[in-house]
């Protein structure tokens, strides 16, 4: 029921391959397909440790379907350190994101929809997937190469293209809990009680959640366009589950659970069918506040400094109230006059009621840095 593969990902200038363990569980019983990763950044570790539990959980209640779960996606991110610390957010060679180097392109599913206008909803969704695969490969084979991050997401992404769900584990630098929801699952989205909840359309920038769901949503709004109602047949989110470099095995069974209830419950407003029939997972529900994307605000540094952070994520925040403050330790012994009118310190506060997300995990800070992110104009999700 449960296979375990090692899956080649990249290449040192030795010539030895890194690889990654690919797990799948599978009991032989049809169902839905799902495709869970984790650890793409390389300090995002709290990730494996969901899977974990995931794993555990799966082993005791085998779904129907297939689940394959990819902990320490990226050994390049994860090897990617400087001294103590696990950069791997970024390419170090070109300095792209890790997490923006998948691919779609959608210019042809007008076309594509033309076509299809009067097929049934299986031969659509076949069609569809294979014509998704195929610019993966037509990609992969690009006669001019690859840059290093794409050939490792170009490969995760394949693994993901037959699943139903796609969920990708990430962290924050200094983070609360939050969750990218695609505005077509809000309904099933709350399933996860992750407290923080960002609503996204169905635009691609580049990260495995919006390469997973932006193709189907796009080929529905396609077929709506043409008067035929045919539902997103794909989900995909990313899970912020807290911060980085920090492993806490009790808040991951926590997020394991919430993971486990949006798979058994999602069903119900989706068109795929159910995992389990028996398993009643339990967890402790919060409150869901939301946002949409364009009022996912950052607040940038009006000045260099070393920072104290006040605010802390998940907990409402007041138009005015302190946000942060901010040092001047340049200053120190200057005169009374001339601490008047530069202090030593200023607090910082946001022009608007909101709630942190997260924060800037130095408090060293640059004028420009951007210190907190932050929802606004929140409703309950």
């Amino acid at each position: 029921m449960i296979q375990t593969r090692q899956l080649a990902v990249a290449q040192h200038p030795t010539g030895v391959e890194l690889t990654i363990p690919v797990i799948t569980v599978d009991a032989g019983v049809p169902g839905p397909s799902v495709y869970i990763q984790a650890n793409l950044h390389g300090a995002e570790v709290q990730g494996n440790a969901v899977i974990h539990h995931l794993l555990e959980a799966l082993s005791l209640h085998p779904p129907a379907g297939r689940i394959t779960l990819v902990p320490l996606a990226n050994p390049l991110g994860i090897n990617h350190k400087n001294g103590e610390f696990t950069l791997g957010r970024f390419d170090p060679v070109t300095g792209n994101n890790w997490n923006r180097q998948y691919h779609f392109c959608g210019d042809d599913i007008a076309d594509f929809v033309a076509t299809e206008i009067d097929s049934d909803e299986d031969r659509i969704k076949a069609a569809f997937r294979d014509k998704l695969k195929a610019q993966l490969r037509h990609r992969l084979e690009d006669p001019w190469g690859l840059p290093v991050g794409q050939h490792l997401a170009l490969r995760l992404q394949q693994l993901s293209l037959d699943a139903d769900i796609v969920l990708d584990l990430h962290t924050g630098p200094v983070s609360g809990r939050h969750l990218y929801v695609p505005k077509y699952a809000r309904e099933r989205a709350r399933a996860f009680n992750i407290p923080l909840n960002i609503l996204m359309g169905s635009e691609f920038g580049g990260a495995l959640d919006e390469a997973t769901f932006s193709p189907w949503w796009q080929l529905s709004e396609a077929f709506a366009a043409l008067g035929r109602q045919v539902p997103v047949w794909v989900d995909g989110f990313t899970l912020e589950l807290g911060s980085q470099e920090q492993l806490d095995l009790t808040a991951a069974k926590r997020d394991a659970l919430g993971i486990l209830n949006y798979l058994q419950h999602s069903h119900q407003s989706a068109p795929w069918g159910p995992l389990w029939s028996l398993p009643q997972w339990q967890i402790e529900p919060v409150p869901l506040h939301a946002c949409e994307l364009v009022d996912y605000r950052a607040y940038y540094s009006p000045r260099g400094g070393q920072v104290e952070y006040l605010a802390k994520p998940e907990q409402p925040l007041a138009a005015g109230a302190p946000l942060a403050r901010l040092w001047h330790f340049d200053r120190l012994g200057a005169s009374e006059s001339e601490q008047h009118d530069h202090p030593l310190s200023e607090t910082l506060s946001l022009p608007c009621d909101a709630i942190p997300v997260l924060h800037f995990a130095s408090a060293s800070v640059q004028q420009g840095t951007e210190l907190y992110k932050v929802l606004t104009n929140t409703f309950p999700l």
